[in-house]
């Protein structure tokens, strides 16, 4: 299986101005630029996509692991942090949260864990990430 997306960036860093798109409709030519992504201004950046890819494949990770063990998650919200630093080797994303909240009837906090942790390790985006990757989850009422 291959996903594919491009990015067309014309100009300078700080004066240019991008966009990525992918086939599925959902980025066509989505625009980022210097700005969207060091100073905050609205938009897209390349930070915000990953952790919204990590986000959603740890969900679905999660999803199946639950599933796996006999359980059927009704909801499950999970927001991602990436954090980029300027390093002395460069900007680096060093770290990301996953901010973790579910429905799942009849399992308890410890299978819970327990699924959650596996997912953090099976979902194939955290292992392409060589990053921190730290993770607080917790059971809705």
């Amino acid at each position: 299986m291959q996903r594919k997306a491009s990015a067309v960036w014309k100009g300078g860093l700080k004066d240019g101005k991008g966009s990525i798109s992918a086939p599925g409709g959902v980025l066509a030519n989505t625009p980022y630029s210097f700005t969207t992504r060091f100073e905050n201004a609205p938009g897209t950046n390349p930070e915000e996509l990953i952790a919204a890819a990590h986000a959603a494949c740890f969900s679905m990770a999660l999803s199946n692991e639950l599933g796996n063990s006999g359980f059927h998650p009704q909801r499950i919200e999970t927001k991602a942090t990436a954090t980029l630093e300027d390093l002395t080797a460069g900007w680096t994303l060093t770290r990301i949260q996953l901010d973790v909240r579910a429905s799942v009837p009849d399992v308890s906090q410890a299978q819970f864990m327990e699924a959650a942790l596996a997912a953090k390790t099976k979902c194939p985006v955290a292992r392409l990430l060589k990053t921190t990757i730290s993770m607080s989850a917790s059971l809705n009422p």
